[in-house]
Parts: structure tokens; sequence; C-alpha cells
């Protein structure tokens, strides 16, 4: 299956809370953003330019998107594009919606990650 990807705009950070931190109202100040709550961590992925002020964050990622909506049936959709970018030793950062997945790369990897997935016939909008 070839798939229709997406480039999101702007840099995003990964931040790590502990497990009953109070989610920061500031993430909402982000139009694109993910909240996971865990027994071990609270975890948020939001624009960079948002400060939350976390005890840990990863910055300079960078969001590629499958476009969907993609049917619940449909399989190996995230595996496929991890198995080519891991091929290229580029590691990731996955997020799954109801519509969609997300696929969060190091912003210095971001052009070889295009590279390697147009290479197996995905198509960038």
């Amino acid at each position: 299956m070839k798939l229709t990807l997406a480039v999101l705009e702007g840099s995003y950070s990964v931040h790590r809370f502990a497990p009953d931190a109070p989610v920061p109202e500031t993430v909402e100040q982000s139009r694109f953003y993910s909240v996971s709550r865990t027994d071990e961590e609270l975890s948020i992925v939001c624009e960079g330019r948002v400060d939350l002020a976390a005890p840990r964050s990863e910055t300079d990622w960078r969001i590629i998107k499958i476009v969907g909506p993609l049917n619940f049936s449909l399989t190996g959709i995230l595996a496929t594009i991890a198995e080519l970018l891991a091929s290229a030793r580029i590691s990731i950062f996955a997020l799954s919606t109801f519509d969609t997945d997300y696929i969060l790369i190091r912003g210095e990897n971001l052009g070889r990650a295009r590279e390697v997935l147009e290479k197996a016939g995905h198509r960038f909008m």
C-alpha cells in the first residue's frame, strides 16, 4: 500500500512529567498536541514554542502525518513506515489517533526520512 504523507509545520517537543502531575493548561496553545498518562508518567507532545517547564524534555522533533482517515481493518501501516526508517537507522516516536498515525522524527533526520519514504513509493503532499 502506498501512503500519502504530510509534514506538519513547526518543531515539536516531547515532555515527561510525574504520573500524578496536572496537564499544563499552556499545552492548548499548540496547534497539535498529544497527552498520555500511565502509572509511570505523564507524556506530552506539543509545539516546541510552548514552554511547559517539564522536568525532562526532548526538543527538535518534526512530525510526519499519514494522511487519513485510516480504516481500523488496515494492518501493518505503522509497521511498514517504522521498518523503512529503521533500515535507514532513523529512530521514531509514534502516536496514533482515531483517524490516523503520526511519526515523530528528529529534525536533523527529516530530509533523509522523506527520501527513504519517497523511494519506497510513498507520496508527500
